[in-house]
């Protein structure tokens, strides 16, 4: 077991949905069995003596359950699917009752919940299965317990005196060990099979926790490695032992480990003069390569594909040679490297390439970048007067030219001869755009590189940007306007007048329409909120409909849906006194 190899995942279970239907808001829990027919009512029928975690709000549980009603009639049941229920807790993905019945749960154990109509399926229930106004009763057993924030635990329970070596990366290692659930229960076991088990580490062999779990560790150490299901087997399991979102624990007993001498060797072509980083561990590249053997048979280049090798680094998502050999490596470099079977395919091999095959590989790196980037921002140009900054809300007008890290045009507004016009942080442009256009003064002209986090991601833009691409903007500023303050799409510039509606209400009828309709007299609000922009009075959110940006006002005044505003409807904002809004 603890063996995948990467990139495949098997197809998704189908989605079980009966308790993912919400209605209603959270009630506060109840006390543990107190309450009437209308409160949440929990009873713990059993706590293990052990309970290193319980469940909070966020967590992802898996768990058994029968679901009944109040005169025993089962409603539905897990158990009879033969398969747990998967879900986040506290995200909505649960009825109310269940969300708050789950929360301070431990593993193994169980609890006997009584939800009231209110926070389960209300008046409508579900159809042909939960008459309304249902109280339910669920018999819930907790298997599993994880958060996304989780990291592999290890806990080391012996370890001998004398530890001269520990196990590193790319070391092949012999271990017996016992795989278990968090609930206990056995999966798979070396010992049973008298066999251990015997594999290199830090390469992709491993799940991902794994080869975490297992690096360090002394011949002779014992370690419990307990592992969240996105570094094992993920939401789809491994299809035959282990279900999905699984977490998984290994009591490991390490017999051996080894690593072969030779390394890889570096032979570096091209080197710019201009390096300001040089790659790391996490870090992503995009790299061109063409592979070739020792007597310089070839049998793969990028080249052919016409696209980049993208990969994270030092994390075995590429064999351990290359892993180690892109380390260090500045942008537009070009270097070989020679890689050992042991570090490359071994003694199988793969493909065209055979068993036990040394592998050269002539790489030029295009770009990376770390997954912590932000943005750069370099300032090349700043007018004598740049004291005012754009900020969220206002609308720019600006001029850029967009290339790859290694110069290669994308898209330049400048060609196209007119300015690209956005309102700032209304996310009319990646994240990386609208960071590096804050704090700048009309005039200014700068450079932001952007990571592709901030960016396009890894899908790009099909045809125009590459995937996982670094982007490169040249910006010059041509125009700014202010925008209104957060929260705000109209304000008064001045002070608002006392009988505002009876300015609007000309006719003195009562009420006000949007629109002015045929045969009657009445004064439509648009025309006056346009007036009074058009007066300087007022002001919309530049870089929006303003006709949109007047209805939805209209809207908000209309609060009965009838299509006209009433001097009892009609209300000013006054969380800002002195920017009033309608």
């Amino acid at each position: 077991m603890a063996i995948r190899a990467r990139g495949w995942r098997p197809p998704p279970p189908p989605l079980l949905l009966l308790l993912l239907w919400v209605t209603g808001q959270a009630a506060p829990v109840a006390g543990l069995g107190l309450g009437s027919d209308t409160e949440l009512q929990i009873e713990r029928r059993f706590v293990p003596d052990e309970c290193p975690r319980t469940v909070r709000s966020g967590d992802f549980v898996r768990y058994h359950y029968v679901g009944m009603f109040p005169d025993g009639q089962k409603f539905d049941s897990s158990y009879d699917r033969d398969s747990t229920f998967n879900v986040f807790v506290g995200k909505g993905q649960l009825i109310a009752g269940m969300d708050q019945a789950l929360v301070g749960m431990c593993v193994n154990e169980r609890r006997f919940v009584k939800i009231p109509s209110k926070l389960a399926y209300g008046s409508e229930g579900v159809s042909g299965v939960i008459p309304p106004d249902s109280i339910l009763h669920f018999d819930v057993l907790l298997m599993d317990i994880w958060n996304s924030e989780d990291q592999v635990q290890i806990h080391t329970y012996f370890k001998p005196a004398s530890c001269p070596r520990t196990i590193q990366v790319s070391d092949f290692v012999r271990y017996h060990y016992n795989g278990t659930f968090l609930d206990g229960t056995l999966f798979d076991s070396s010992h049973n099979r008298m066999k251990t088990y015997d594999t290199y580490v830090g390469i992709g062999w491993l799940i991902p926790g794994m080869d975490k779990g297992l690096l360090g560790m002394c011949v002779g150490e014992k370690r419990i490695i307990t592992i969240p299901p996105f570094l094992a087997y993920g939401e789809d399991g491994d299809g035959k032992d282990i279900p999905g979102q699984a977490s998984l624990v290994f009591d490991v007993a390490l017999l051996d480990l080894h690593n072969p001498k030779d390394g890889i060797s570096i032979e570096n072509k091209v080197v710019p003069e201009n390096c300001e980083r040089q790659s790391q561990t996490g870090d992503f590249l995009r790299y061109h390569y063409n592979g070739t053997l020792l007597d310089g048979t070839f049998f793969d280049s990028s080249y052919s594909r016409n696209r980049t090798f993208d990969t994270y680094i030092g994390q075995g998502y590429v064999i351990a040679g290359m892993d180690e050999g892109l380390l260090g490596v500045c942008i537009g470099e070009k270097r070989r490297i020679v890689v050992p079977p042991h570090l490359g395919y071994g003694e199988e091999g793969r493909g065209n390439i055979p068993g036990s095959a040394v592998l050269v590989f002539d790489i030029h790196v295009i770009d990376f970048h770390n997954p912590s980037d932000s943005i750069s921002i370099t300032s090349h140009y700043k007018p004598p007067d740049c004291s005012v900054l754009s900020k969220k809300g206002d609308y720019l007008k600006y001029h850029y030219n967009a290339s790859l890290l290694d110069g290669t045009l994308l898209d330049s507004t400048w060609n196209l001869g007119k300015t690209y016009n956005i309102v700032l942080g209304s996310g009319q442009v990646v994240l990386g755009m609208d960071m590096g256009l804050r704090e700048m003064c009309v005039g200014e002209k700068r450079t932001v590189i952007i990571p592709p986090h901030l960016g396009y991601g890894e899908a790009g833009v099909d045809g125009e940007v590459p995937g996982s691409a670094v982007l490169v903007f040249d910006i010059e500023l041509l125009e700014l306007v202010a925008g209104l303050p957060e929260g705000y799409m109209f304000i008064w510039n001045g002070e608002v007048s006392a009988n505002l509606f009876e300015e609007i209400d000309k006719d003195g009828n009562g009420e006000v329409l949007l629109e002015e309709k045929k045969q009657l007299c009445t004064e439509k609000f648009s025309e006056y909120i346009h007036a009074q922009v058009a007066s300087g009075k007022g002001k919309l959110a530049p870089g929006f409909d303003a006709e949109m940006i007047v209805k939805n006002m209209f809207t908000n005044q209309d609060r009965n849906g009838d299509g006209k505003v009433t001097a009892e409807e009609f209300k000013l904002k006054d969380q800002e006194a002195k920017h009033d809004e309608l």
